[in-house]
């Protein structure tokens, strides 16, 4: 008699799972984070740092647990990359945030001031990308000078007088009348530079707010000084470029762009000398790259 044998095929062994996260890996994640933090920090020059990035761009476990600690302190991840490191922004509701008024009261208590100093980091911005393709191209290098930012804005100054002057709009309101307009018509009555008594710039001047701003800016990464020159000049990092790609949209932005200081709807110009620019007080050595 013969025994009856069932055949059946033969399992397929389960793909193994994947390795689940420990404490240690935590630590690493939260590791590369406090490696974004320090904005100064270049991934070529620290080993762990580099790292830690591969392995956050080639483990996406990993990845989504170094995404989850920035998330859990209120950071925003723009981008992981060698060329930027872990290059994240502060949400308004983190501990890391700076709000501008926060920083504006570090010089001044004068609640008018946190406008310029609003404007001249708005202005920093438009001129270090003043066209959409340099916004774009990671490989882009912005440059500005204090003497140049404070040329612009008062050339924006004279765009807006003309604007109000053709739309028969009030052009002397209240100096502390809200609002970014009311700001750049502010800036036009303050003093380009002022002097102490040792020659050294006001604070309370337009290029010693400018040279707050910058000073801010280079301080977190966002600018390197290049040189004297006018006031000071700076190059853009790419963490500056992230951060004013985060900005590009805001209503202040694009009221500034639509001003045809900045014309970048047609990307075939950096910045357009003024009509008539011979009762504008631009200052001397401006350095402003004017294009036609």
């Amino acid at each position: 008699m013969s025994e009856h044998v069932e055949w059946s095929e033969p399992e397929t062994a389960a793909p193994p799972a994947a390795a689940a996260l420990t404490p240690a890996d935590a630590a690493d994640a939260a590791r590369l984070v406090a490696f974004g933090l320090q904005p100064k920090l270049q991934p070529a020059r620290d080993q762990e740092y580099g790292e830690l990035l591969r392995r956050y761009r080639e483990d996406p476990a990993f990845a989504r647990l170094a995404d989850a600690v920035a998330a859990g302190l209120g950071l925003v991840v723009l981008e992981v990359s060698p060329r930027a490191g872990m290059a994240v922004a502060a949400a308004e509701d983190s501990v890391f945030a700076v709000r501008m008024g926060d920083y504006a009261r570090r010089t001044s208590a004068d609640s008018m001031d946190r406008f310029l100093h609003g404007l001249a980091h708005l202005a920093v911005a438009a001129m270090a990308f003043p066209r959409p393709e340099d916004l774009a191209d990671d490989g882009y290098i912005g440059r500005v000078s204090v003497n140049g930012v404070d040329a612009f804005v008062r050339q924006a100054c004279r765009r807006l007088e003309e604007r109000a002057e053709a739309q028969g709009e009030n052009t002397d309101p209240a100096s502390d009348a809200p609002g970014l307009e009311a700001a750049w018509r502010i800036w036009a009555r303050r003093s380009s530079t002022g002097a102490t008594k040792d020659a050294r710039r006001l604070a309370g001047s337009t290029t010693g707010i400018i040279g707050k701003a910058v000073g801010f800016l280079t301080d977190s990464g966002f600018l390197q000084r290049t040189g004297d020159d006018n006031g000071g000049t700076y190059r853009t990092t790419a963490r500056y470029q992230l951060q004013v790609r985060d900005m590009a949209g805001s209503a202040a932005m694009a009221e500034l762009l639509e001003l045809g200081v900045v014309p970048v709807t047609d990307g075939t110009a950096t910045l357009l000398p003024a009509d008539d620019t011979d009762d504008l007080e631009l200052v001397a050595d401006a350095g402003l790259p004017f294009h036609s």
